[in-house]
């Protein structure tokens, strides 16, 4: 009766081609539009007040704009989305250097050369844009650096990425890396702690999420530090169902329920949103918000979770 892991419309978000690659921490340029000077993202905007739980919309950007989520408020006031999701980043593997390499497709660097126009509009009216990061098909992941220092090297592409658009954070999401692809390692125990370690130093003041998949998602622990603590937030990453993160963080960082927009029947966002607030939780993870009117949709579960209908004003 759930909706499965990935819509069909997400796994084919990872196969465009990319203009810009950063490679070991240096930005490459290699199509038309130049990459922007290091641009620090504004002071955040004192959103309009609401309370509840924080809520999260992933965005497909390959076919739906980031602004989306600034279209949509609560008839009491104050923003339903509180953090945007640019879904999304991929980590690539260059075959020549046997190395990762943070990569981004047509449409992912289109918004960030335009963050003028697609990312600041959302942080002035007080939604953090974070970038989500996944696999890509071609073995490089979260979990099989080979050492601490390309952990560690990789982290810095993702800060300078952070810095250079200035974005709010990153969003880790271990699927599709397909681990042993192109004579990569299976995942190994360190990678992930030495890759969140690295970056939260690089990224003291910035949201580091957990999308609650994968081998890097398992591997939490290595030579006696433990990262759960290091995340701002972790979600649950089946929609249309119910499932506690296992990481330990408290109940107001965590998202056990996990709903798509439009997809996933609104009795069942509705439930989850009451769950959400019952059993104190203070996240509630959205997927998918397109660019269709989805105010029905959206009311079912903001009902719940602030007591207010949702209105769109494009």
């Amino acid at each position: 009766m759930f909706t499965p892991l990935r819509s069909t419309v997400r796994t084919a978000a990872l196969t465009l081609s990319a203009v810009t690659v950063l490679v070991l921490g240096t930005t490459v340029t290699t199509g038309a539009s130049a990459t922007p000077a290091t641009t620090p993202a504004p002071a955040p905007a004192p959103a309009p007040a609401k309370q509840g739980p924080t809520s999260v919309a992933y965005i497909e950007v390959n076919n739906n704009s980031m602004l989306n989520a600034g279209t949509y408020t609560l008839t009491q006031g104050g923003n339903v989305f509180d953090i945007a999701v640019i879904f999304a980043a991929n980590i690539n593997y260059d075959t020549a250097t046997k190395t990762a390499y943070l990569h981004f497709n047509d449409n992912v660097q289109r918004v960030l050369d335009n963050a003028a126009t697609q990312i600041r509009p959302l942080q002035q009216k007080g939604i953090k844009v974070v970038l989500s990061v996944l696999g890509n098909h071609q073995g490089a992941g979260f979990a099989n650096f080979p050492s601490q220092q390309s952990a560690s090297a990789f982290a810095h592409q993702l800060s300078d990425a952070v810095r250079t658009y200035g974005l709010d954070g990153i969003d880790f999401d271990d699927e599709y890396a397909e681990y042993g692809n192109n004579g990569t390692a299976q995942p190994n125990a360190g990678s992930f702690v030495q890759l969140v370690t690295a970056l939260r130093a690089d990224l003291p003041d910035k949201i580091i999420s957990l999308y609650n998949i994968g081998p890097a998602a398992s591997r939490l622990s290595y030579g006696g530090k433990d990262i759960s603590s290091t995340f701002d937030y972790a979600w649950n990453p089946y929609y249309g169902s119910w499932q506690v993160p296992r990481i330990a963080l408290p109940k107001s960082k965590l998202s056990p329920a996990a709903v798509e927009i439009g997809r996933t029947p609104r009795g069942t966002a509705a439930d989850l949103a009451r769950r959400t607030v019952s059993e104190g939780y203070g996240v509630y993870l959205t997927y998918n918000l397109d660019n269709t009117d989805r105010s029905a949709d959206i009311t079912a579960f903001t009902r719940e979770l602030y007591g207010s209908d949702a209105v769109r004003t494009p």
